[in-house]
């Protein structure tokens, strides 16, 4: 499999507000050349939770073939829901959390268990704002996305 290591971030300013998200993919080419992409979206409103999980399904989505990725993310909220097994459990409670709630961004987290499914993905959280390079980068592109003008309604959000 080849190896692919992704950061990726989220943002919202206003939290529901206007929001991005940013993707840094680089992996090393058979040739020993190393090959990088970037990817953002932005959106009218959002919220800073639903940018941090579109970032890892489109990080994993833009993958074309199965792939071991390292997925660098400073979202404790999917981090842990991976990790921990939050999303186990919210499946097996037909979508529900630990104290019988609707999960938030149920459309997203489908998403993300479809994107998932043909890599061996390794979560590691890393600490945001704390001059990591790839995240920063992705914070960078995030931001950026958040401000550019005519964004796109996020469907999930507002529909």
């Amino acid at each position: 499999m080849q190896q692919v290591v992704a950061y990726t971030d989220g943002s919202a300013k206003g939290n529901p507000g206007p929001g991005g998200y940013g993707v840094v993919l680089s992996c090393v080419l058979a040739s020993g050349e190393e090959a990088r992409r970037e990817l953002s979206e932005g959106f009218r409103r959002t919220t800073n939770n639903r940018m941090e999980l579109l970032a890892v399904i489109t990080a994993l989505e833009a993958l074309k073939r199965p792939c071991a990725v390292t997925l660098y993310s400073d979202s404790r909220y999917v981090v842990d829901a991976v990790e921990k097994r939050w999303l186990e459990g919210w499946q097996r409670r037909g979508w529900k959390t630990a104290g019988k709630q609707p999960v938030k961004n149920v459309d997203l987290w489908r998403r993300f268990l479809e994107a998932r499914k043909p890599h061996r993905v390794e979560f590691r959280w890393v600490k945001g704002h704390a001059g990591n390079p790839g995240n920063e980068r992705c914070d960078h592109l995030a931001q950026a996305a958040a401000d550019a003008p005519g964004l796109p309604a996020d469907e999930g959000f507002e529909g």
